[in-house]
């Protein structure tokens, strides 16, 4: 596939795949931060397919996609320690197709939620974009944001890749589910981690009730 088969942003993704490989799916997923008209639904999907026909490897597909996220991530983020939130959302008004609403979801998403946004945030569009920039601005630490901000662009983006892996010339079928697919991983992750907070909460009860029992035998 070249890039008369395809227009617009599809186009101009796959020709800078073919042009320099797996950097080039790690460039067009980190534009996405910046220019969020460019959809990570489409992307993705193009690099599993773009994978699947030996123009990269499927870890490389990973590998580059999600270090293209969290670059553009981390930029950011530190956008938002260094210029703040006022000065943020005045360059924010300026860019084209972008608006300060946006901006203000991710914002309201981030004040809602605390630090664990930035991990559940790289799985909802448009947060996804923005979610970096208050966590900036609320001077969350590196080291923390660096990981939840893996975390949720490796499972994003895995499920996209994979998606347009094993697709291959029907990868474009996965922009039409792409909300089902955030609800299932969202709501999935989120009974998984309701799992282990219950089991923690049901392991600290017992050690607790345990206590007195070895004190009395004593």
């Amino acid at each position: 596939m070249n890039e008369t088969e395809l227009g617009g942003i599809a186009g101009w993704a796959v020709s800078l795949m073919e042009a320099i490989g797996g950097p080039g799916a790690g460039i067009a997923v980190a534009a996405e931060n910046f220019f969020p008209p460019l959809p990570s639904e489409i992307i993705l999907p193009l690099a599993g397919f773009t994978a699947s026909q030996g123009g990269m490897t499927l870890f490389g597909a990973l590998f580059w996609t999600t270090a293209g996220s969290v670059v553009g991530a981390l930029i950011l983020y530190w956008l938002g320690i260094k210029l703040g939130r006022d000065r943020m959302y005045a360059i924010v008004d300026r860019i084209p197709f972008v608006g300060t609403e946006d901006l203000s979801k991710a914002e309201d998403w981030f004040n809602r939620h605390g630090r664990s946004a930035v991990f559940f945030g790289r799985m909802i569009p448009v947060v996804r974009s923005g979610i970096s920039i208050p966590a900036g601005v609320s001077r969350m630490p590196l080291a923390q944001f660096t990981v939840y901000t893996i975390l949720g662009s490796l499972i994003w983006n895995s499920i996209f890749v994979l998606a347009g892996y094993f697709l291959g010339e029907n990868w474009h079928y996965v922009e039409n589910y792409a909300s089902v697919f955030q609800y299932i991983v969202i709501g999935a992750l989120i009974l998984l981690i309701g799992f282990f907070v219950v089991k923690k909460i049901r392991s600290r009860g017992d050690r607790a009730s345990s206590r007195p029992a070895s004190h009395s035998d004593q």
